[in-house]
């Protein structure tokens, strides 16, 4: 592999006049912060581990910053970018400052949350600096869309970063955490300053690993069906799960049920739970609508009937409670 020069990377005075040549202003919209420093850029690479047999992915790649540093190391780098304009000029970026790598890259213009297939060999790593907004659907989705991704690093904001690499009992973990799970092993790795982006955002950011699991979950159940439960779970994350998944499985009855045959208390809450405990409920979920549809008719129309005598005799006074997530 040959060498890039030595100034192939971008700095604050390119990014800048690439940015003005472009007519490019970063929106708020879409998320974007450039990275205009180099030493982070090639921090990033090294913490992503990137291999010089890696088929990267980049979401989001802007003007180019992390690109090229991913250039410098990976066998070749596909990059997803919606942006018309910032699209239409990254290759002739890569071209003019890496020469020698230029054939190494690929561009797709798209949404990321649309990409279902990727120009040449399949990818093995994702690195990414994500827009802040739209950061845990598209890195799910790609981890969902990609199962050849081993290694993954993204750049978010630190309290994403925080909720991804948290474990269960923490008040920041939830559905991206237990949904990120369900793929890899995910941990913090490391922070970054403000002063390393234009603009500089208004919140701090961080560097979350995930290493895809070398084997799934063992579940009988499909995936879509452990992440309604997970959903379920923390739409009410205060309430316990006996009543917070009495939607979802049915009624309280059904819920109580699946969760005793999971071995996990129907007073637990969400945020004490595994992915591999949202498994075992999803599982016992329909043995537990089988075994329990006498249960739960009983359970709606007891609701039901009570339901109207209220609304008959307290008119007036009726509450409507609404459950919001955190």
């Amino acid at each position: 592999m040959t060498s890039p020069t030595p100034d192939a990377l971008l700095g604050p005075a390119d990014i800048r006049e690439l940015a003005a040549a472009l007519g490019v202003r970063p929106t708020k919209q879409r998320g974007q912060n450039f990275v205009i420093d180099a030493n982070t850029v090639r921090r990033i690479v090294r913490t992503a581990e990137v291999r010089p047999d890696d088929v990267v992915v980049e979401v989001g790649p802007g003007l180019g910053s992390l690109t090229l540093g991913l250039l410098e190391t990976a066998d070749r780098v596909v990059a997803v970018e919606i942006d018309d304009v910032l699209a239409s000029a990254l290759p002739a970026t890569v071209a003019a400052r890496m020469p020698d790598r230029a054939e190494r890259f690929s561009l797709v213009h798209s949404d990321a949350m649309h990409v279902q297939e990727l120009p040449g060999p399949p990818p093995t790593a994702l690195v990414a600096n994500l827009p802040y907004n739209v950061a845990v659907p598209v890195l799910l989705h790609m981890l969902d869309t990609f199962p050849t991704i081993e290694r993954t690093l993204v750049m978010v904001q630190a309290e994403v970063a925080d909720r991804l690499a948290a474990a269960p009992g923490s008040k920041v973990y939830g559905v991206p955490s237990v949904k990120a799970n369900w793929y890899a092993e995910v941990k913090r790795a490391g922070s970054i300053g403000r002063n390393v982006f234009w603009p500089a955002p208004n919140v701090d950011s961080g560097l979350v690993a995930l290493t895809r699991r070398a084997e799934p979950i063992s579940t009988t159940a499909a995936k879509s069906e452990v992440f309604a439960a997970v959903d379920a779970a923390f739409a009410q994350r205060r309430k316990t799960l006996r009543a917070a998944l009495a939607g979802w499985a049915g009624s309280a009855p059904a819920a109580e049920a699946a969760l005793v045959a999971a071995g996990v208390s129907p007073q637990a809450r969400g945020e004490s739970l595994t992915v591999e405990e949202f498994a075992r409920i999803a599982e016992n979920r329909g043995e537990a609508n089988g075994a329990n549809t006498k249960g739960a008719r009983r359970y709606r129309d007891a609701n039901a009937d009570a339901s109207a005598a209220e609304n008959t005799e307290n008119t007036e006074n009726t509450e409507h409670k609404e459950s919001t997530q955190p």
